[in-house]
């Protein structure tokens, strides 16, 4: 099976009807579905090649949200990269481009065209029904173009403002932080879609308490990973820094559940995309921020 979920519409992210999850029974087997899942999750979220899966089950895409966290520690650690590189060759403000683009290439633009749909649909839809028709419509109108471009120069000036090394964790954790937040909304929203429109067999049910625990380790992961790697980095990012941008990511999703509950009645896959932007923004705000008072 080649791309078979890039070629989904983005609807694929709702669905509300259960999915009967099986169990893997030993340690063995837990593995390599788990690993299945990954695979699946980052053919859904990147362009990056992936082997064919044999007898795909399309509960996969639904159990893959949980590893969302995971795909976005890899983007981090890619773009981190990238950034490192450019710094090397050219200015702070060159390499914050390049890694910017080059995180747009690696996903498809998969949550920047969320968030500049979120803006039109939200900002020139008046009603629900309207909201959703201008969200599903292809073309981009004034406010997506404004959404969209105020994120990426927040994104690209933020990140040439900090130390190189900052800058590199900052990457690491946003992305991983930004796609935890993001996901989140699958347990605290019900599907405010159209479900008889959607294109595709969804992928995205309500995430159960230990799913979203699951999910949570990863973002461990991305902390102990840019703790071992880069420790200086993490000792020049104050305390007040690091409280900052929790409390900035966590009030840009809750901004997002409280829009998406009162304007959809739920999520859907673009609101999905549009969070993981903002609280992304939001992450690299906090840790460039100058605090005085501490």
């Amino acid at each position: 099976m080649s791309q078979p979920l890039k070629q989904e519409s983005k609807q694929a992210l709702n669905q509300p009807k259960p999915l009967q999850q099986s169990s893997p029974k030993n340690v063995g087997q837990f593995i390599k579905h788990e690993w299945i899942l990954l695979l699946v999750a980052i053919q859904f979220l990147t362009r990056l090649p992936v082997p064919p899966f044999k007898n795909y089950n399309p509960q996969w895409l639904h159990q893959s949200s949980r590893h969302f966290p995971a795909v976005g520690l890899l983007v981090g650690l890619l773009c981190a990269g990238v950034f490192w590189l450019g710094s090397i060759l050219f200015t702070p403000l060159v390499a914050a481009v390049l890694s910017t683009v080059f995180g747009i290439k690696l996903t498809g633009a998969f949550h920047e065209d969320g968030l500049a749909d979120s803006c039109d649909g939200l900002g020139g839809g008046l009603t629900r029904e309207r909201t959703l028709t201008i969200m599903k419509d292809s073309r981009l109108g004034t406010y997506g173009v404004l959404g969209l471009v105020s994120a990426l120069l927040l994104k690209i000036s933020l990140l040439a403002t900090m130390p190189l090394s900052v800058s590199i964790v900052a990457l690491i954790i946003g992305h991983t932080a930004s796609r935890l937040l993001c996901i989140s909304l699958l347990a605290l929203l019900p599907y405010g879609g159209e479900i008889e429109h959607a294109k595709a067999k969804p992928m995205a049910q309500q995430l159960t308490p230990l799913q979203g625990l699951f999910s949570s380790g990863w973002l461990l992961v991305a902390g102990v990973l840019a703790m071992v790697i880069f420790p200086n980095a993490i000792q020049q990012i104050s305390i007040g820094q690091w409280l900052l941008a929790l409390i900035l990511a966590l009030v840009a999703t809750e901004y997002m559940r409280r829009l998406l509950r009162r304007r959809l009645d739920g999520y859907t896959g673009d609101g999905l995309g549009a969070t993981q932007q903002l609280s992304e923004v939001a992450i690299y705000a906090g840790i460039a921020a100058s605090i005085p008072f501490i």
